[in-house]
Formats: C-alpha cells, sequence, structure tokens
C-alpha cells in the first residue's frame, strides 16, 4: 500500500471532513532529510528505472493507487519521517552544480509548457489516510470529484462521492458511504468564496475585500501544479527533483520553507508527465506526520486534465463557477474579510484557500 501524505487541509478526526484552513489553528512541525536527486543536466533526457505496473494518469484510474505513486509515496514517507534539528534550515543537502542546473532546466520547462494556462479542468481519485479512522496502510476514505481553475481567482473543488471505511470482511477492507455525510465542494468566482457544508447543511459566503479580487488568491500547491512560476517556487518552497519510479514521468519534492506554512503541510510530492508537464498526482503529507505514529496523509490521482479546452466559451466556463442556490432548509451565512488573511491561512487543494 501506499505510504504516507496528507494534505494542506486538516481533518477534523470528530467530523471526518476537512477544515477550512482560515480556521485553523494548528502549530508548525520540523522538516526532514531525504536522498539527493539524480546528477543529469537534461530534463528530456531522464532515464528512470522501469517498475511495472500501469501509468499514473491519463484515463481515470481504476479504484485504486498505480504502484508507481504507491512507491512515490513510500519514498517520500521515508523523507517526511526523518527530522532536522532546526526546522528553518533546508530539509536536505544543497544539491551540487549539476544537480541544481538540472532542477532549474526541468522548472523552466514546467513553467513554458504551463504559464499559458487561462482554465483548466481534470477529475480526481483521493485517499485519505488516518491512522484513527483506519487500520495502517488502509486508507479511511476514497473520494472521486472535479476540479476547475481560471487564471487568477476562480477556483471549484467538489468531492462527488466520498466512500467511508466500515471495517474488514474476509481479509479485505469494507467501504460504503454514509449517511449524511458528503464531500467538501467550495467555489471561488473572483468575489466570493462559496463553502456548501453538505454535512452540517450550512452555505458560507466569505465576500472577498476588492484588493483581493482579481488577484491569485490561492496560495496552495493546486495553482502552481497545473500553472508554475518557476521563481514562486523556489522562493516559497525548498525544492528537488529526486527519483521517479518510473519512466516518462518526473518527481518533485516542495518543502515549505515558511513556519505558517509548515503548519499546513509538511511535505507536498507532485509526478509529472515528462512531456506536456501536466500533473499525474500530488501526495501531501500532514505537518506532524510521521510513518509509524502519525501516518496521515492525502493522495490525489488526476485524469483528464484539460488546459484551456473551453467549448462553451469563457463567459460560460466562468457562470460554471456560480452553482445554484444551497437547499432551502440550509443556513446560508454571510461573512466579510476586514483584511487579507496572513500567511498561515493556507489550504489544499481541497479548501477554499485565501492568501
Amino acid at each position: 500500500m501506499a505510504t504516507p501524505t496528507a494534505s494542506a487541509q486538516q481533518v477534523d478526526p470528530g467530523r471526518g471532513r476537512n477544515v477550512p484552513a482560515y480556521a485553523q489553528n494548528t502549530n508548525p512541525s520540523s522538516n526532514g532529510n531525504g536522498a539527493a536527486a539524480r546528477n543529469q543536466t537534461d530534463p528530456r533526457a531522464l532515464q528512470i528505472q522501469q517498475t511495472g505496473g500501469d501509468r499514473v494518469g491519463g484515463n481515470p484510474v481504476g479504484g485504486k493507487q498505480t504502484a508507481e505513486v504507491q512507491q512515490t509515496a513510500g519514498q517520500g514517507a521515508a523523507n517526511a519521517t526523518a527530522t532536522g534539528a532546526n526546522p528553518n534550515a533546508a530539509p536536505f543537502a544543497p544539491l551540487n552544480p549539476t544537480e541544481l542546473d538540472r532542477l532549474q532546466k526541468l522548472l523552466q520547462a514546467w513553467e513554458t509548457q504551463s504559464k499559458g494556462t487561462k482554465t483548466m479542468t481534470c477529475k480526481f481519485q483521493k485517499w485519505h489516510f488516518d491512522l484513527l479512522a483506519a487500520p495502517a496502510g488502509i486508507h479511511a476514505t476514497k473520494s472521486t470529484g472535479e476540479i476547475k481553475y481560471a487564471t487568477p481567482d476562480k477556483g471549484m473543488f467538489r468531492e462527488d462521492q466520498v466512500l467511508f471505511y466500515q471495517g474488514m470482511k474476509d481479509g479485505k477492507p469494507q467501504y460504503g458511504a454514509q449517511q449524511g455525510k458528503v464531500g467538501d465542494y467550495w467555489v471561488c468566482n473572483g468575489r466570493e468564496v462559496i463553502e456548501f457544508d453538505g454535512n452540517e447543511k450550512k452555505c458560507t459566503i466569505n465576500e472577498l475585500p476588492a484588493g483581493m479580487q482579481g488577484q491569485q488568491i490561492f496560495n496552495s500547491p493546486l495553482p502552481f501544479v497545473f500553472n508554475l512560476d518557476a521563481k514562486q517556487i523556489q522562493e516559497r518552497y525548498w525544492v528537488r527533483e529526486v527519483k521517479a519510479p518510473k519512466e516518462g514521468m518526473f518527481l518533485i519534492e516542495a518543502w515549505p520553507k515558511q513556519q505558517s506554512d509548515r503548519a499546513q503541510y509538511r511535505l507536498v510530492q507532485i509526478a509529472l508527465d515528462d512531456q506536456q508537464f501536466l500533473p499525474q498526482a500530488l501526495i501531501m503529507y500532514a505537518p506532524n506526520f510521521n510513518a509509524k505514529t502519525a501516518p496521515m496523509w492525502d493522495h490525489y490521482e488526476f485524469a483528464d486534465v484539460k488546459r484551456n479546452a473551453i467549448r462553451d466559451g469563457m463567459q460560460q466556463f466562468f457562470k460554471n463557477f456560480i452553482p445554484q442556490r444551497p437547499p432551502s432548509d440550509w443556513e446560508v451565512i454571510r461573512e466579510k474579510l476586514a483584511h487579507e488573511p496572513d500567511a498561515s491561512q493556507i489550504a489544499s487543494p481541497g479548501q477554499p484557500n485565501l492568501k
């Protein structure tokens, strides 16, 4: 099974769902040490050991994590578990000139491929691992859903189906829906961040101040996965390339530099195809992650990733970010953000993320 990762989002064990990062009060965790990147100069010339198994990404993954990404998560778990004496220091040794040159070329190629992104849509599968909710090595929930993104300030994350661990039968984990339990659903239309909480029957509308409208307000890993800024990612994260589990894939690790970010997630791994730099998987480790004592992580796999593939025009695409009114028996809460939230208010792909 895949080994540890958790998302920028924090999980409330009592409710079994994600808590928006801007409502959290968490403590940062220290970073760890890991293996160095490979010594090759041209990203396009990368030759990775073949491990077999299905390719990650492409068509929707058939209900289970592919072998390559399981190995990826295992490698990241070892790195995330190791601890350094100084949490503000780089979590790995400095890259040598060859490694650094290769990384810069890879990031620039990634940026070149992705910076033309105006809109993006994709399907996803997500596995959440939590020792408090399921045995070690068995995911506590599995969800499927859709992500939409339009630069710079519009986004949607919706979990359409969530299955929960319900115990073991004949040595196999059993999963099913839980009455009254639904997945996360939030929308940012550029003026408001709207969270639909189907579990509590609440719709919270956060009105953005004028200074935040029209800006790239999503500072979670999601935007740079689909629309990379090479300079920005290196300012915010310690970045390195690590060994990918198969050919045709680049594997990037990003460790947050800021203490406020480390309070939300410890390590992010991004698996990219080596032709168009489209995301195949994203693995996010909880801030207090430990492979033995606190193995909590989220594992996303993306499918049907489409950049700038709009058939109905930009206006119709933006309309799709404005959902219908919530049911009449829901409570609607309207709030105004009086000022721009600070850097600690960082969320994951699964949560509205305000700068």
